[in-house]
This record gives structure tokens, C-alpha cells and sequence, in this order.
């Protein structure tokens, strides 16, 4: 049933809210940010838990007025997302302002292909549609398995409408997909500061352990492809704002998983100056550090994916 309601929240949010103006969309996701917030449920909760982290001196209040910003953030999110299919190619091509865009079109340029990892900062969603749209560049991305599997499906058809080619993350292929991809001298882009599985790569974030996924660091080593941070965020303007950081260097020595380790350390570094530069735009509503894991019977060293419902961006 709570799958069916949530399809069914879905469904109804790309249905009627990208026929909504403009002003109009913005008031209601403030308005249901709002309620959120004040009903202090536990994504809530947790964001408010993890801003801590990110800004460790920061007061009680200071801490609720990011929860509150961070609320409006995530909804704005979701707003634009839904809206996406139906802006015009002028409006995606003013609704972000990338700096050091450089980075990736030179990278593109050289052949080598390029892989483009971001944490949940902002909308990677708008991010992805500006690149298929003011670059011309169709990518490769993967999504986690949603219930019910009708979700996934509308969710992986709503990128594909977006230019965006969409794998599994479940069924073992679709590494191998994303280096042919790669030698090709593609695209792929993978939201990647999240891995609570045992095969994640251990890193220090904000100054406490928590895992990362090795997939793009691998990607990297295999491939021969340059692997690139990007974080993004929103200021007061219509218009989300980005930077591409330079790319992440393999190291010239050490086994493949030490290689690996520093590699996804650097991200982690990446990932963090944009994160603390603007946390309310940071949507993590879930636990990350090892620490704040509640062991589970059955559920081994990580912790299950949950869905969008629960406060995950798919």
C-alpha cells in the first residue's frame, strides 16, 4: 500500500505540477518544505543530524534555519524536476551557469572520455538536461531499483525523455556498459558520495569515516577516462549554479585498491568544499557515517537503499 501511495505522489507531481506557472510552482514547494520542516519528521531529522557534521560550531538555531533552508532546497528540487519535461530548450539553457565548464568540454574533446561524479547537491537532474541540451552531449548515469517497479520505470523514462541513457545499478552489466561507454570517448555521470554496501571505499568526510562507491575510480583506471568532480548549488536567483573541478589524478603507483582509496578520497575532498561552501543545498536525509549506522539483523555491514519516499533522491 505505501508503495502504491507513493507511485500514486508521484504520478500526480509530474501530472499537474509542470502545468503550474512558474511563481506558482515555487509557492507550493515552499509551502510543503515548510510543513515538512515544522512536522520534524525523521528525513528531517536526520538532515538536521547531518548539517551538524558539515558545520560542527553551529548553534541549535543556526541548525533549524539550515534544516528549513535545506527543506526548501530538496523541494525546489523536486519542483524543477517535475517541471523539466516541460521548459523550453532557451529556459534549460539559462537555468544553469556552470563555472570551469572547461574541464569537461576540453576533456570531452580529447577522446579519452569522461566520467562526472556529484554528490546530492542541488539538481543533477537539470544539471544532466543542460549538458544534452546546451552541449549536445548525450550520457550514460545508472539508477537504483525502485518499488514499485512501476516507479523505476516511470523514473527511467522520464530521463531517457531527458536525453539521458539510464542502466540498472542491479544485474552486474552495468559496469561494463559504462566502460564501452567510456572507451568510446562518452559521458557518464554518477551521483557517488553514498555507498553503505561492504564493497564501498572507506573515506574521511568532514571528519569521520564513512563509505564512497569505487565505481567511478575504477571506471578511471580501466578506461583511461578523466574522472571529474562537480558540485552544485542554488543562490536567490532562478538559475541553479555549478563548478566542474579539475580532474582527479590516477596515481602513478600502488595496487589497484590503494589506487582506488586515494582516488575516492579526492572526491570525497571535492565533495565536501561544495557542500560546506553551501550545506542547506546538501539533500541528504539519510544516515552516511559509519558511526550513525544502527546495525540491522540480517543486514550485514551496510544498510539497504531505501527509496524516494523515505528521503532518497532516486
Amino acid at each position: 500500500m505505501k508503495a502504491q501511495l507513493t507511485y500514486a505522489a508521484y504520478a500526480a507531481g509530474w501530472g499537474a505540477v509542470k502545468k503550474l506557472p512558474e511563481p506558482v510552482a515555487v509557492r507550493l514547494g515552499r509551502t510543503i518544505a515548510d510543513i515538512a520542516w515544522k512536522r520534524r519528521g525523521k528525513g528531517v531529522r536526520r538532515l538536521e543530524s547531518n548539517y551538524a557534521r558539515v558545520v560542527p560550531d553551529a548553534t541549535p538555531e543556526r541548525l533549524a534555519e539550515l534544516s528549513r533552508a535545506g527543506m526548501r532546497s530538496y523541494l525546489r528540487y523536486w519542483m524543477e524536476s517535475f517541471r523539466l519535461p516541460a521548459w523550453s530548450k532557451e529556459r534549460i539553457k539559462g537555468g544553469f551557469d556552470p563555472k570551469d565548464i572547461h574541464y569537461l568540454t576540453e576533456g570531452l574533446a580529447s577522446g579519452k572520455g569522461v566520467i562526472i561524479a556529484l554528490p546530492h547537491l542541488g539538481n543533477w537532474d537539470l544539471a544532466g538536461v543542460w549538458v544534452t541540451t546546451k552541449l549536445e552531449t548525450r550520457f550514460t548515469t545508472v539508477a537504483e531499483r525502485l518499488e514499485p517497479a512501476k516507479l523505476y520505470d516511470r523514473f527511467v523514462a522520464y530521463r531517457e525523455s531527458l536525453g539521458m541513457e539510464v542502466l540498472p545499478h542491479s544485474g552486474g552489466s552495468a559496469f561494463g556498459t559504462l566502460a564501452r561507454r567510456l572507451r568510446e570517448g562518452g559521458l557518464v555521470c554518477l551521483v557517488a558520495e553514498r555507498d553503505l554496501s561492504a564493497s564501498g571505499v572507506e573515506v574521511t568526510f568532514f571528519g569521520d569515516a564513512t563509505r564512497m562507491p569505487a565505481g567511478p575510480a575504477l571506471l578511471a583506471q580501466q578506461t583511461g577516462a578523466l574522472l571529474m568532480p562537480v558540485t552544485l548549488w542554488y543562490d536567490d536567483s532562478p538559475v541553479m549554479r555549478g563548478r566542474v573541478h579539475p580532474p582527479v589524478d590516477v596515481p602513478e603507483s600502488g595496487t589497484r585498491a590503494e589506487k582506488t582509496s586515494v582516488m575516492t578520497q579526492a572526491l570525497a575532498d571535492a565533495f565536501a568544499t561544495g557542500i560546506a561552501d553551501h550545506p542547506e543545498d546538501w539533500h541528504m536525509l539519510q544516515r552516511l557515517w559509519l558511526a550513525d549506522l544502527e546495525p540491522r539483523s540480517g543486514a550485514g555491514e551496510g544498510e539497504s537503499r531505501s527509496g524516494p519516499g523515505d528521503g532518497e533522491r532516486p
